[in-house]
């Protein structure tokens, strides 16, 4: 049985955020409820959880409603090594601080 998971508050900011911009994306689009619902696969009571931002909707769901409203391609960059400032700096600092080239042996 899987360990009921507490998300921090700065986890709950962040997925009510994601859910409120969904939900106005959706009104942007004069989309009602039952039609995005139908279009990511879902259903009406699942999608208001999502545009409420409950955590324990499945990354695939926020992923279908974000497809459903055109928006995908937002997702795919959410952890793009671009977006990564502190990955960069990581991956800086191991760099060697010399590079040093094999020598070949060269046979005639």
């Amino acid at each position: 049985m899987p360990t009921p998971h507490h998300p921090s508050s700065a986890v709950q900011r962040a997925l009510r955020s994601l859910g409120a911009d969904l939900r106005d994306a959706r009104k942007r689009r004069e989309l009602p409820m039952q039609i995005v619902a139908e279009r990511a696969f879902t259903s009406r009571s699942t999608l208001q959880r999502v545009e409420s931002g409950d955590p324990s909707v499945s990354i695939g769901i926020y992923a279908a409603v974000m497809q459903a409203l055109g928006l995908l391609d937002g997702l795919g960059t959410l952890a793009d090594i671009n977006n990564d400032p502190v990955g960069k700096i990581l991956a800086s600092a191991a760099l060697p601080k010399r590079v040093h080239l094999k020598s070949k042996s060269i046979r005639p």
